[in-house]
């Protein structure tokens, strides 16, 4: 899941129609302004690498004259406005980029380079995966540049733009047609686009290219008589031809000029493209490199290459547009946790940086599909995460936007799914690289996957088809020193992908499963056969034996199938393995890896002693648990891969079986994590319950609490029933918004940690509505190292008037102060049913502590305060002993090591908390409470005359002069033998 080399951490829709000859700049800089201001400064775009279809002028002469006047020009204003609102709709995996969001004016064309038929068609003998960067010299060819005349200067009529799978063809002609929509394309006054595979669908039905266009585009009806005078003014956009079986031969596609003879839809585009029906009309035609070949290359003016982002400054820009969209602002629970626009920023920047000097990341953003891929990726683990949304049906919405609809070859009657092939060779490929553990691939791997059984013609023709089209959007050339001549699946996580999609889709089957399962079926077929006949037989001759020994073989398919679930279950354990592997050195949660891989932070560290090549597949099962979801299931089914009811109830059963068994082991924070993900990923609350059912303590302490992570945990534990005895969410950056996400989770939680998480004033309020819920059944809330300050404990005190349960709370270095002691000792006796009250370190004085003091003595359910490393001076701990010994009963108040002139029972209270918290306080203060503390033991000694007591306080004198467990964060700390040596104890060495 890495992508070589870490690194040092380091508008919308409903616009008015512009007429044709209104001049519209489509690629600006996104500065989100306030209402009513207008972005200052040039706009940051890289005009030198491509010219968007906007810099072409308005062409002069009879431009206009056509349909410019009357119903005619009607007609095609209503055209223009049902095809913007037809190819303005984004599908779901669109919408999630922002309200904003519009795929017209965010987009980057990719660079278009021309060619010519012989590089074309000049057979290749290597498995070449290299993009063809575009001659030096030859500048790129821009959408208004398509039918500019050749070098010639002939006249261009025909246009063939070709790009492997991912390189955005379909993007690129909506983008097209919205241009030719919002008066961008002026050269052209009426254009009709068609999806080969919507004409394909209609087989050999006779009709007529007048008919074709009017129950399309209804408003046309009017100007289809002006359509043969319409010359080169008139665009036909043919999208996707690799999906019509086209014959160019006059035996198979008789000639035809006139619009509305009746014939079949793949005559009717070989008689437009042979320029025998509507000579002049201009028509641009889209396909895959497979079948550039069904065209003569004499009717083509023009190919074209769809050659991606083949500069880094495209995918910046790229990503600076997509991923600068302002987001809804609320995720999956309701909470407000809308990034800010210097978040967004950041992001892009590490992002740019990552591209700059990561060479692996940009050539996987070469094309442009994985520019998306990577957009998605980030705006699911940083942007509010929409209801439902897993990082597996991102991958499956990603193959559904590239693969969908996409059969291998047309011609082929098998008719088999792109995807189903890619599933089937790639997934196999995938599989043995997470089983070998390893991510780079020989040659001799990768024609081993492909050419495995294949024995006819037509598997060759298949697999020379997958190879031209969409080999490269699997993998990708290795650019990383050492590994040079190697490939690399174009994204690490989509090689795991691919292994769990081959895993859950049946595919990996031993030799022994092959035969067996075709042996047990016709065993077990013509044993019932046999064993009828025998038994009607055996009751006339005395052939009774016979029947028994046919009965034996309906066992034969029982015993089969309990192999198949031997190997269910081998795969489960090894997907269970693999989700709790822990490195020894460094392990951060899968969300965490699959970020900095992105964004090029420091990720996983390998163990010095460990293998270098040693490698990481936590996604793996990741993704096994989130296909067998229904919603992925029903997704890969559109692809040609579905996953059969009983087989995903089978993986399962598999799965749930090895997770109860390991599951139950105490796992470290980050792989709790991780398992809490796999659950998230697979949406079943009712596998989820069953496999949790045993988990009492959520320890995610020291993880990096996202908005995606609270999620995570909110959508799998926030169901449950049963109480969690402890959550300990110390360490973990948590916000208020995070807090409202938990809330379900909070609710189960007995003892509930939230130390060092610079939680504020603002969380108490949520912090207070957590207490004052109905179903509230906190015992212990730990908040200590929070700003919380006066205003925050005013909110607390709320919550605590109102609760009933909770009985121990520490606000232990909260920045209470005088202000929030008082507070706390006014309002003390609102609660009934508090234990023990910690507001240590608060830098309270005298008169704050006394009188919180003097509350804790009267409350009828306190036994113990904590006021230690208070700014308490000699009288002021003197006033508290008084306090203590004037009068029996009462709550026990905690101010120093010693208590008279004995030691107290809570010294190893207060130096365990000072060794806990030393890294997160100000060393100057400690020391000098240290100081004081150790002043008051040497106190004490010297007033008491009892050999026990002083035997007691030397020990503890000796524990506070140890250097074994005081170190500086600034100095290293030394320390003389003597327990007496306080100043060699807090002298820097």
């Amino acid at each position: 899941m890495r992508w070589g080399h870490r690194l040092p951490r380091a508008s919308g829709l409903g616009r008015t129609l512009q007429p044709p000859d209104k001049r519209i700049p489509f690629l600006t800089c996104w500065r989100w302004s306030p209402k009513g201001q207008h972005p200052v400064g040039p706009p940051r775009a890289f005009s030198s690498h491509r010219e968007s279809s906007a810099d072409s002028a308005p062409p002069r002469g009879r431009h206009g004259q056509l349909f410019g006047t009357g119903s005619a020009a009607e007609a095609i204003q209503r055209h223009r406005r049902n095809l913007a609102e037809w190819f303005t709709r984004l599908p779901r995996e669109e919408r999630q980029f922002g309200p904003t969001f519009a795929l017209d004016t965010v987009h980057v064309d990719p660079v278009i380079q021309e060619s010519t038929p012989d590089e074309l068609l000049r057979p290749s003998a290597e498995l070449v995966l290299e993009h063809r960067r575009p001659p030096a010299g030859l500048p790129p060819l821009a959408l208004s540049q398509l039918f500019d005349p050749d070098a010639c200067g002939r006249r261009v009529q025909t246009v063939v733009l070709y790009g492997t799978v991912g390189t955005g063809k379909s993007t690129l002609v909506r983008k097209m047609v919205l241009d030719w929509c919002y008066g961008r394309l002026p050269a052209f006054e009426l254009l009709i686009p068609f999806s080969c595979e919507d004409l394909s669908s209609l087989g050999p039905t006779p009709t007529s290219l007048a008919q074709l266009v009017a129950q399309r585009y209804t408003p046309l009806k009017e100007v289809l008589p002006l359509m043969a005078a319409s010359g080169s003014r008139l665009l036909f956009v043919l999208h996707g031809l690799e999906r019509l079986n086209l014959d160019f031969r006059l035996a198979g596609t008789g000639l035809c000029s006139d619009p509305e003879e009746p014939g079949a839809p793949a005559a009717i585009i070989v008689n437009l493209l042979r320029k025998y029906m509507l000579p002049e009309a201009s028509i641009l035609v889209t396909t895959r490199p497979s079948a550039i070949g069904r065209i003569p290359s004499k009717y083509v003016g023009r190919y074209g290459e769809i050659c991606g982002f083949s500069d880094t400054n495209l995918q910046k820009l790229y990503f600076q547009l997509r991923l600068n969209q302002p987001d809804c602002g609320y995720g999956a629970g309701g909470a407000s946790i809308s990034a800010t626009p210097a978040q967004r920023d950041n992001l892009v920047q590490m992002l740019s940086r990552n591209l700059e000097g990561h060479h692996q990341i940009a050539a996987a953003c070469f094309l442009p599909s994985y520019c998306w891929l990577v957009c998605a990726t980030l705006h699911f683990l940083h942007a509010p995460t929409p209801a439902g949304q897993t990082l597996t049906s991102i991958y499956t919405s990603f193959l559904r936007l590239n693969f969908s609809g996409e059969t291998l070859d047309s011609t082929d009657a098998s008719n088999l799914s792109l995807m189903a092939y890619a599933a089937r060779t790639m997934g196999k490929l995938a599989y043995e690289g997470v089983s070998s553990r390893k991510t780079y691939f020989s040659e001799e791997d990768v024609r081993g996957c492909l050419e495995a059984g294949i024995r006819t013609e037509e598997e060759f023709q298949l697999l020379h088809i997958f190879r031209r089209d969409a080999l490269r959007f699997f993998l990708a050339p290795c650019v990383e020193p050492g590994h040079r001549g190697n490939f690399v699946f174009t994204v690490p996580a989509m090689q795991e992908y691919l292994a769990a999609l081959y895993i859950v889709l049946g595919l990996r089957k031993t030799t022994l499963q092959r035969v067996g399962k075709e042996v047990a079926e016709l065993v077990g077929r013509v044993g019932e056969d046999v064993s009828l006949v025998l038994g009607i037989v055996a009751k006339l001759l005395p052939l009774r034996i016979l029947p028994l020994l046919f009965n034996l073989l309906k066992v034969v398919p029982r015993v089969f199938g309990r192999m198949v679930g031997k190997s269910r279950e081998a795969v489960a354990q090894a997907m269970v393995l693999e989700m709790f592997r822990e490195e020894d050195y460094y392990n951060d949660d899968v969300l965490d890896q699959m970020g900095a891989s992105i964004l090029g932070v420091e990720g996983p560290r390998r163990h010095p002693d460990e293998p270098p090549e040693d490698e990481v597949f936590e996604l793996f099962p990741m993704f096994m648990g989130g296909l067998l979801s229904a919603h992925n299931r029903a997704v890969l089914a559109q692809l040609g891969c579905p996953i059969k009811n009983l087989d995903a109830l089978e993986n399962a059963q598999a799965i749930k079986k090895k997770l109860g068994k390991l599951g139950r082991q105490a796992l470290p924070p980050s792989e709790l994590l991780d398992h809490l993900f796999f659950h998230y990923e697979f949406q079943n609350q009712r596998f989820s319950a069953e496999v949790l059912s045993s988990l009492r303590q959520l320890n995610l302490a020291g993880v990096r609490m996202t908005p995606l992570k609270c999620t995570v945990v909110a959508a799998v534990l926030g169901s449950g029933k049963h109480a969690l005895d402890e959550v300990n969410l110390a360490s973990c950056q948590l916000d208020p918004a995070g807090l409202r996400t938990l809330l379900p989770v909070l609710l189960r939680a007995r003892k509930l940690g939230l130390q060092l998480n610079n939680l504020g004033p603002e969380a108490c309020r949520d912090l207070r509505d957590l207490l004052l819920h109905d179903q509230c059944q906190i015992t212990t809330l730990r908040l200590s190292n929070n700003p919380l300050t006066e205003a925050g404990v005013a909110l607390l005190v709320e919550g605590l008037a109102g609760n009933t349960s909770l009985t121990h709370l520490s606000l232990l270095h909260t920045g209470l102060g005088d202000e929030g002691l008082k507070l706390l000792a006014a309002q003390l006796d609102q609660n009934q049913q508090l234990q023990e009250l910690n507001v240590a370190y608060n830098g309270a004085g005298d008169t704050a502590a006394l009188a919180l003091a003097q509350a804790a003595r009267e409350h009828p359910s306190l036994e113990l305060l904590h006021l230690y490393f208070n700014e308490l001076s000699s009288e002021g701990r003197q006033a508290l002993r008084d306090l203590a010994g004037a009068a029996e009963g009462g709550a026990r108040v905690v101010a120093s090591l010693t208590e008279g002139t004995a030691v107290s029972e809570y010294w190893s209270v207060i130096l365990s908390e000072v060794q806990r918290n030393l890294n997160s306080w100000d060393w100057a203060r400690v020391r000098r409470h240290l100081e004081l503390l150790l002043r008051d033991l040497e106190d004490s000694r010297s007033a008491t005359l009892n050999p026990w007591r002083k035997a007691q306080l030397l020990r503890v004198e000796g524990e506070l002069g140890a250097s074994d467990w005081i170190v500086s964060p600034r100095a290293q700390v030394s320390c003389l033998p003597s327990p007496r040596c306080v100043g060699g104890l807090l002298r820097p060495a």
